[in-house]
């Protein structure tokens, strides 16, 4: 880190702490109140405690904070290479070293080892596009980079990626289902068949469930894998993609509640994950895109609009009987410009997907503190 960055996050760091320590004198809520206790560690999902109930975790603000990142790029050797900004030249550090502060509660730190032991002998799978595949990477940089010694395989059958830590028979799994429902290979071409779920079969007995579509419902042109669309009994050649994309819900709900069993599967939804490719949404028109953002947005809460998506995936999970808890990450998120990979990564300029070490690793912090 250069003269000039250690002295913005210096300042940042002084701001920060005199945020937290009048923010914990306000909360009465004691960190200890999350844990479990030893009679019950071996029980993956536990009813929320008072912490959980009383807490929403996805209201606060970003505090600079020195002991993030929560793992090194480098003890992580499978990060995929559109997120492993640091390996492709990213020199900036200053978007690794902060953590998200709830405004009502303490989030606890992710404890991995504790994940591990919850999770022994269990499967957890990922279902959904890249912004899965995102998060899926960074729990298992977070579980393996603090149990570096602990056995792994990872292997790919088809669409299914399963990273096993073999000393603990935990499965962490991803299936790369970017709309949920089929895309099926018909006579007059590719039909994204809105009522359909025949996938599904790969998604029953698991332990944990943590399902995401969104990032590719706008596509056309060249990048759109569908050519048709179909709707009950009416095949048409495009449609309002914010109706296609509530159908497509409401049938993923469908199949839901006729396939899982609440009381050996817990279920999430990862929620959706913004973009930044427009600096007037962050008050700085002279912005085109992410690049060379590195701090966040500095406040509670984001400028700019929240997408449509959101109003459309709460009300989806409102009409669905078995228990979904929504991993409502979008206004943190939108909040982090700068933690995009934007030139160092895969494409041109990418301010869609996230660095890791990042801000996924913050998903999965929170989604620990659910398990609690």
């Amino acid at each position: 880190m250069g003269f000039l960055e250690k002295c913005i996050f210096s300042l940042l760091l002084i701001g920060g702490m005199m945020i937290v320590r009048a923010e914990e004198e306000i909360s009465s809520i004691s960190s200890s109140s999350r844990r479990s206790s030893n009679s019950r560690r071996n029980t993956i999902i536990s009813n929320h405690n008072n912490n959980n109930d009383r807490c929403d975790y996805f209201k606060g603000r970003w505090i600079a904070d020195f002991s993030y990142p929560l793992y090194n790029y480098s003890a992580c050797p499978f990060i995929e290479k559109e997120f492993n900004c640091l390996k492709n030249g990213r020199r900036d550090l200053l978007y690794l070293h902060y953590s998200w502060k709830p405004l009502s509660c303490n989030l606890a730190r992710f404890n991995a080892r504790d994940f591990l032991e919850r999770f022994r002998g269990k499967s957890i799978m990922f279902v959904g596009d890249s912004l899965s595949l995102n998060q899926w990477q960074s729990l298992t940089c977070l579980l393996h980079s603090a149990a570096p010694t602990a056995r792994y395989n990872v292997t790919r059958q088809g669409m299914i990626s399963t990273f096993t830590f073999t000393d603990y028979e935990l499965k962490v799994m991803m299936d790369r289902s970017v709309y949920l429902v089929d895309v099926v290979r018909r006579r007059i071409g590719r039909v994204l068949e809105l009522n359909s779920i025949n996938g599904g079969f790969l998604w029953r007995g698991m332990d944990m469930l943590i399902f995401n579509t969104w990032h590719w419902w706008g596509r056309r042109g060249p990048t759109q894998p569908w050519d048709y669309i179909r709707l009950g009994n009416v095949t048409m050649k495009d449609m309002n993609r914010m109706v296609a994309f509530e159908k497509a819900l409401d049938t993923w709900g469908h199949w839901l509640d006729t396939n899982i069993d609440p009381s050996k599967t817990k279920v999430f939804f990862q929620g959706i994950s913004p973009s930044h490719y427009n600096g007037s949404d962050w008050d700085d028109p002279g912005a085109i895109n992410c690049l060379r953002q590195t701090q966040p947005v500095i406040g509670l809460n984001y400028p700019g609009p929240m997408p449509q998506a959101v109003t459309v995936v709460k009300k989806a999970l409102s009409k669905i009987k078995t228990p979904v808890t929504l991993l409502d990450v979008t206004q943190l998120s939108l909040l982090r410009k700068d933690a995009h990979p934007s030139i160092y990564g895969l494409f041109s300029m990418d301010c869609s997907h996230w660095c890791l070490p990042g801000l996924p690793d913050v998903w999965n912090q929170i989604l620990y503190n659910y398990i609690l």
